[in-house]
């Protein structure tokens, strides 16, 4: 009889923890979450056609607008520079910004549940910070560049060797993969039970550590002290560099410093354009969750399609080497003459 009792207090005991410590305690080292549901930009179902295509032409042309400025650079030996090297390599990493979480946003416009696996959300995390922290830097690099080529003019093709570039690129993937990974680091082993609602159209993380079963505070904190330092000191690197960049050209008015003024125009609307949301997000703290969402959009969709308008509308080089490039490929009669092939050898 006593032995009955026993068992029925121990029993008792037990129910009562898994019902008072079901996330916290029990539930830590085990994710029953597999799937998270995307409530995307908009609920209203009729937006969504509409919607589809207006993002579907608007990757289509972050697409070709980037890979245009790639085939440009690689195939004029003219812009075989520093500059152009380096203005390559963020179009190409525009592309990649674009390209983690855009294609599935178009597709779930789609579908009325939009869905993502616990592991592909893990991905868009991972890929997110690699991409942005890695654009961050060559931003940085570029105004480095700009600073040699308007500062210190004779030495310029010293220091900007191909060498250079090319460690400048590797240190600003590196800078992307350690940010990244320490961004993931914090979400990885975070037990997810429910809810498994992420308010926006791709994985977020402020917002998916916020689904965590447990107490966030500090994971959240060192998230945004993480992000905000990379966003917030490459920010003050660029503005230092800028203001000495501008205070040589004020010096200054010959010809070359007119075309160093309209570079540096550029290079200036592209960092307010990419750091404003970023630091936006990350550094201020009363932003709700609507504007993080269209931030979000500005950053990912709007800031890789501008870029290529930006760096090729006012630039001379730029405009005269892609009518070059499009008289050597769409001669008269030469696209003709590739469908007919084509045709051709459909029917062979």
């Amino acid at each position: 009889m006593l032995s009955s009792l026993i068992d029925i207090c121990f029993s008792h005991i037990q129910v009562t923890k898994e019902k008072s410590f079901p996330k916290s305690m029990n539930e830590t080292n085990h994710s029953q979450v597999t799937e998270f549901v995307l409530l995307g930009l908009s609920n209203s179902q009729e937006l969504q056609p509409f919607l589809f295509l207006i993002f579907s032409l608007l990757y289509l042309a972050i697409l070709l607008g980037n890979f245009l400025i790639i085939l440009t650079v690689t195939s004029d030996s003219r812009l075989h520079t520093p500059m152009y090297f380096l203005l390559a390599n963020l179009s190409f990493i525009d592309i990649c910004v674009a390209s983690f979480a855009t294609p599935k946003m178009i597709a779930d416009f789609l579908v009325e549940r939009k869905t993502i696996s616990f592991d592909a959300c893990l991905a868009q995390i991972f890929f997110v910070h690699l991409f942005t922290g890695s654009e961050m830097v060559i931003l940085v690099s570029m105004a480095y560049d700009r600073y040699v080529a308007i500062c210190k003019p004779l030495l310029y093709m010293t220091i900007m060797s191909r060498r250079v570039c090319i460690i400048l690129v590797l240190i600003s993937w590196c800078v992307g993969f350690v940010h990244t990974t320490s961004q993931l680091a914090f979400t990885v082993n975070l037990p997810f039970c429910g809810p498994n609602q992420v308010d926006s159209f791709f994985c977020d993380l402020p917002l998916v550590t916020k689904l965590a079963c447990i107490d966030t505070y500090v994971v959240s904190l060192l998230i945004v002290a993480d992000s905000g330092f990379l966003s917030l000191s490459s920010f003050l690197l660029l503005v230092l560099s800028y203001t000495v960049i501008l205070i040589t050209v004020r010096s200054h008015s010959s010809a070359s410093m007119a075309k160093a003024r309209s570079t540096l125009t550029a290079h200036v609307t592209v960092v307010t354009l990419f750091f404003g949301p970023c630091i936006f997000i990350y550094v201020w703290p009363f932003s709700s969750y609507s504007v993080d969402k269209v931030l979000a959009v500005f950053y990912t969709i709007f800031t890789p399609i501008l870029n290529p308008v930006i760096y090729t509308l006012r630039n001379k080089e730029m405009k005269a080497a892609m009518s070059k490039l499009k008289s050597r490929y769409l001669k008269s009669g030469q696209v003709s003459a590739v469908i007919r092939n084509v045709l051709f050898l459909e029917t062979k």
